[in-house]
């Protein structure tokens, strides 16, 4: 198996009623208690709205770390698969899709190490 990475980009959440929001909230919780039942769920955390960006030899810093709104990438969860093909099925079930929501899914590359 390898670990994958799905960064959530974008959704649009404008508009929606606390039911609305509540019901959409209770699918990710149902998504994430599949995948953690299936071996495939290893960890995901949302990323707060604030951030710095430090740019280039110079080391610019910037409050600003991200484009466009719908390119902030506002979340990721970590998965086992065992290639690209399956990690991209299971990440077309998550919800963000269902708001208008981007995933990238990258490969985490195995990086060892010597002591």
């Amino acid at each position: 198996m390898e670990k994958f990475i799905c960064l959530l980009r974008g959704g649009n959440y404008a508009g929606k009623s606390p039911n609305e929001l509540q019901l959409h909230l209770q699918k990710w919780l149902t998504w994430v208690k599949k995948l953690n039942s299936d071996g495939t769920f290893i960890s995901s955390d949302p990323l707060q709205i604030i951030g710095k960006q430090i740019i280039g030899a110079k080391k610019i810093i910037t409050d600003k770390p991200f484009g466009e709104d719908k390119e902030i990438i506002n979340g990721y969860f970590v998965i086992n698969a065992k290639d690209m093909a399956e990690a991209t099925e299971i990440a077309k079930d998550c919800p963000m899709l269902e708001v208008d929501g981007k995933l990238e899914i990258r490969p985490i590359q195995n990086l060892e190490i010597p002591n």
